[in-house]
């Protein structure tokens, strides 16, 4: 059956997944979607790079849930990691991340510049395997994506600065640092306000100006989505909730 051009974007606007999975260096935890990176991705990351042209970038690791923020054809569309329209989602932290893009359309609208280009980040709303008491906003961005290109680091930093985003700390820039030193500088707690201890770091490898790769390290004793009532069988524990907020009402969403 043909599908309109309505219901592809109720469904998925811009039929790919909104972010993929970064492998991880040797000694991380792994988890059942993980996989590996290749051991010459772990030397150039962590040990010695190719040559000059080489810039490895490390940030700290958020564990939320991963999120985008896409222009399509002059709307702001809030959708999840796999792609779909975040209101569509059968999880009501999605939800609410929705109705919070709505409530600042004009901060994505100064960074998002063409159709099909997007924001990726995490939304800290709900508590993964890490609850955090923030010091800032919800969402942490940390990608600005056409499809599968990412955009380089410095031009990433200068378009989410119009929009007064938050992105996460960053650790290390320069040559290649290995996972104990870089998360040495992590700390125990990171530099995002979480209770429970960081959960890690992310690797981004730059040639010649453009993102070539990234990897991640993620420590071996953090229990992936502890926190996450299909994994614990409790209550789901919010690292923030919108003060005078209901489902009914989503135009009193407010930081």
């Amino acid at each position: 059956m043909m599908l309109t051009e309505t219901e592809k974007i109720e469904r998925k606007p811009l039929g790919i997944k909104n972010y993929g999975t970064i492998p991880l260096l040797p000694n991380s935890r792994v988890t059942p979607a993980d996989k590996h990176c290749h051991e010459g991705q772990s030397r150039i990351a962590t040990e010695k790079p190719r040559d000059r042209h080489d810039e490895i970038i490390v940030q700290e690791k958020l564990d939320g849930s991963n999120v985008g923020v896409v222009l399509w054809h002059g709307c702001v569309l809030a959708i999840t990691r796999a792609g779909y329209l975040a209101r569509t989602s059968p999880f009501e932290q999605h939800w609410h991340f929705a109705n919070w893009v709505d409530s600042y359309k004009d901060r994505f609208l100064s960074v998002l510049t063409e159709n099909g280009e997007r924001l990726c980040g995490e939304w800290l709303m709900q508590a993964h395997g890490t609850r955090y008491s923030l010091r800032h906003e919800p969402f942490v961005a940390f990608d600005i994506m056409r499809e599968h290109y990412r955009l380089p680091y410095d031009e990433f930093c200068v378009r989410v600065k119009r929009g007064y985003f938050v992105t996460p700390h960053l650790i290390h820039r320069g040559q290649p640092i290995s996972a104990k030193v870089a998360l040495d500088r992590l700390g125990e707690y990171g530099y995002h306000g979480a209770i429970d201890e960081a959960e890690g770091c992310v690797w981004r490898i730059q040639r010649r100006g453009e993102v070539d790769f990234l990897v991640k390290y993620l420590k071996p004793y953090k229990q992936d989505g502890f926190f996450l009532p299909e994994i614990s069988g409790k209550e789901s524990v919010w690292n923030w909730y919108p003060i005078g907020y209901s489902l009914e009402n989503p135009g009193l969403l407010k930081m």
